[in-house]
């Protein structure tokens, strides 16, 4: 099987300087960090998740901007997990489309990341995905959250200190699309914490915000009620009374949405009547944000309620109630059930992830970061290494 020698030299260097190590299911996983004096970040999973992402030919790639990671979990060949990490500035929404481009929002700008492989080709004789950095927009810090791709395949995004949807710009940091009907105007200031965006295909549908305030930080005491579904489309509120919204997601029909003040998902019923209602289909045990489908199944980020913008509210009574603490990492919930029939668990001082995106028929994939000096070696052409004869 044929290997791009370049690639692997600079995965090889990725990995070992952000302590990707493997580990079979079930298993606590240690991945060595680099001796900051901190207290070590540990990882586990549940039995079914490596034979759940073998047989369905898919991996799971999850972002934090607290611990500056893309995560890629995925399965080896022959069988066991994987964790790469690559270091990223404050990572926030994925997206990864059919043409196996993946778009992240960070701190200061949108990447488009290639996946530089044939599918003939793997790094290091396991990753069968190398996501590499090849157009990067700097936007400025706009606290950018999710994102989506538009007709002409560029970037739309959450612009969430200017309370709009923007589009990248050849010229400026950004080019205002839409904003809320409720924001009367196009200044540095972040109202209502506009933060989702749900994609009909190629075109925007819906957003999420914490609020509707048309003040600056005026979101921050609309947090337990105050959270309102936008329909982008006819500029109307869609839904609204949720605590602190996240990651709406059109699937099979249905809108979805993570009302992450209260650790539930669930769907927007009654659309076709105009204004919907928020409808619970599961409770998770964290603040949620990240959200993405595979089949009959769900695929939740969750965070620990960690600080003064995500504590107090109805979430604080429902673990008490459950007798539980909050998590941080991803649980796989059954549509049809709404139980929780797998997870991935980090445990450490890292409690809070943005974004989960699943990347379906990669097996094992990495990432390299603007940052690594593996970027400047690694040279690709498009035949550079021809399918051997059968």
């Amino acid at each position: 099987m044929t290997e791009k020698k370049t690639a692997a030299e600079a995965a090889k260097g990725k990995a070992d300087a952000h302590g990707a190590q493997s580990s079979k299911a079930g298993a606590q996983t240690g991945i060595a960090q680099p001796d900051t004096g901190q207290a070590a970040v540990s990882y586990s999973m549940s039995p079914g998740l490596v034979p759940r992402m073998a047989k369905g030919a898919f991996s799971v790639a999850f972002s934090s901007y607290q611990s500056g990671l893309l995560y890629m979990l995925g399965v080896k060949p022959g069988g066991g997990a994987h964790l790469h990490q690559s270091a990223q500035p404050k990572p926030m929404g994925l997206s990864f489309n059919r043409n196996g481009q993946l778009t992240m929002t960070g701190g200061f700008h949108v990447i488009r990341f290639e996946n530089v492989l044939a599918p003939h080709e793997r790094v290091n004789g396991m990753f069968d995905a190398c996501f590499v950095p090849r157009r990067t927009h700097f936007t400025g810090a706009l606290d950018a959250h999710d994102i989506g791709l538009d007709t002409d395949g560029e970037p739309v995004f959450v612009n969430t200190r200017f309370n709009c949807i923007a589009n990248t710009d050849a010229r400026h940091s950004f080019r205002p699309v839409w904003r809320p009907p409720f924001i009367s105007a196009l200044v540095n200031e972040d109202r209502c914490h506009l933060n989702g965006l749900a994609m009909d295909g190629d075109t925007p549908a819906y957003a999420t915000a914490v609020s509707r305030s048309d003040t600056i930080d005026g979101w921050r005491d609309r947090r337990a009620d105050g959270g309102v579904v936008i329909d982008i489309r006819r500029n109307e509120i869609a839904c609204e009374g949720l605590s602190m919204p996240h990651s709406p997601r059109l699937h099979n029909g249905e809108l979805w949405v993570l009302n992450s003040g209260t650790g539930e998902l669930g769907v927007v019923a009654g659309l076709e009547q105009g204004k919907g209602s928020f409808e619970p289909r599961a409770f998770c045990p964290g603040f949620l944000r990240g959200l993405s489908f595979h089949g009959g199944f769900a695929f939740v980020g969750l965070s620990k309620p960690r600080y003064q913008r995500f504590e107090g509210l109805e979430l604080d009574a429902r673990l008490k109630k459950a007798d539980s603490e909050p998590w941080c990492g991803v649980q796989v919930i059954d549509l049809t059930t709404g139980s929780c029939v797998d997870w991935f668990r980090i445990d450490g001082p890292v409690g809070e992830l943005y974004d989960v995106e699943v990347l379906p028929g990669i097996s094992c994939p990495m990432s390299l970061s603007l940052t690594s000096p593996e970027l400047a070696d690694l040279i690709t052409y498009e035949g550079m290494n021809p399918k051997p004869a059968a």
